[in-house]
């Protein structure tokens, strides 16, 4: 055996040794502790975007205990709103069930009948199998509905475990602060000084990512809400309002959000020319959302790039599925401004940045005049000009 103080910790193999038993211990303890850590990943991100509502009230000599209640409270009755919401859309959406029963077995005989025209032959399609089966399938799911949605609710938002986790965090938030210059900052004024520009990095982070998230779902919920009511889809305030929430998950939720409309307009429609339609609306939408909505709302906060983004993804849903595809990039956000702030971890922040290409740069000439108008496009010249 090796005596300890002879192995040499720079070499390649052993720093890797480390960094991957780290990376496996890390991701096995968040998929042990999955249902401590994603409530407390909520109310921690909850948490930071009510801090300024505590300090609003509390500047106005409203005492902490309260402003933290209210704040949760207001929080609370905001999230108990969108599950309502959801709740009666989903009960309406499933009465249509039969809807699709029907068409699909009308767009089997007509199937049928072209197969027999065309090819004389009758046996092609065995009707009675395909109808029952499609029948069973829409029937199971469409009583699992309501059931399914409780239980995403409450997996998202571990209802009773949230606001007591977040009562604390308000309640203790300049303590905690204050432990965490202590832990880190190692009793030096420089290291202090740079722990405080890190907590204070994060805050802005979260909370420009999650009110301008919130608001970009608002607008894109209206965007196609009303596009699809002008088209004439049953629900268009369902549709419009899931679409626009799936927007959460980058690249994937468009997608997902848009395939429920179309499907919908294929089975209760008369003309391919309506899902064409609400392709082609989905499509103008998110190029508006993505050039304009979100440079000038959320800004470069969240300033991850594509591919590690992507990365995220796929990592957030192996180890926590939906919910972790929706955590992830806000923790990824939380892990750059570490990394950017840290001297040894820099080239890791800069691997997560934004890439200085400059034919993106300027092939995406629409959202860097949303930059330089809402005050981004400096930060992002000095980032390019270090690099």
């Amino acid at each position: 055996m090796i005596p300890t103080n002879e192995i040499d910790t720079n070499t390649w193999y052993v720093r890797y040794a480390f960094i991957l038993a780290g990376l496996i211990m890390t991701v096995y303890a968040m998929i042990i502790a999955k249902s401590i850590l994603q409530p407390l990943f909520f109310a921690v991100f909850f948490s930071i975007l009510l801090s300024p509502l505590c300090n609003f009230m509390e500047r106005y000599k409203v005492p902490r205990v309260l402003s933290v209640l209210i704040a949760i409270i207001i929080g609370v009755l905001f999230l108990v709103a969108v599950i309502s919401f959801f709740y009666t859309q989903v009960i309406d959406f499933s009465q249509d069930i039969d809807i699709f029963r029907d068409r699909f077995e009308e767009l089997l005989i007509a199937t049928q009948e072209y197969l027999n025209k065309q090819f004389g032959y009758e046996g092609i399609l065995d009707l009675t199998l395909v109808r029952e089966s499609v029948t069973s399938f829409f029937t199971n799911n469409s009583n699992s509905l309501v059931s399914g949605l409780a239980n995403a609710a409450s997996a998202f938002t571990a209802i009773f475990l949230v606001p007591v986790l977040m009562f604390f965090l308000l309640l203790f938030r300049g303590f905690l602060k204050e432990f965490l210059l202590k832990l880190f900052g190692r009793g030096s004024d420089e290291y202090t000084e740079k722990v405080s520009t890190i907590i204070n990095n994060i805050q802005t982070v979260i909370q420009k990512y999650i009110t301008g998230v919130i608001i970009v779902i608002t607008i894109l919920g209206t965007l196609y809400s009303t596009m699809l009511w002008f088209i004439g889809i049953d629900h268009p305030l369902f549709f419009g309002v899931f679409a626009a929430v799936l927007n959460v998950i980058p690249f994937i939720g468009p997608l997902l959000g848009s395939v429920l409309p179309i499907l919908y307009s294929i089975f209760t429609m008369d003309s391919l020319l309506y899902p064409i339609i609400i392709f082609a609306g989905f499509y103008v939408v998110q190029m508006i959302e993505g050039n304009l909505l979100t440079p000038l709302i959320v800004g470069s906060q969240v300033s991850l790039n594509a591919f590690v983004a992507l990365l995220l993804l796929f990592v957030g849903a192996q180890i926590w599925g939906l919910v972790g595809m929706i955590l992830i990039i806000p923790i990824g956000a939380i892990l750059k401004v570490i990394f950017d702030e840290v001297e040894s971890l820099e080239p890791y922040g800069f691997l997560m940045g934004r890439v200085p290409d400059e034919e993106d740069l300027q092939s995406n000439r629409l959202g860097k005049k949303i930059r330089q108008l809402s005050g981004d496009d400096t930060e992002q010249g000095s980032d390019s000009h270090q690099t």
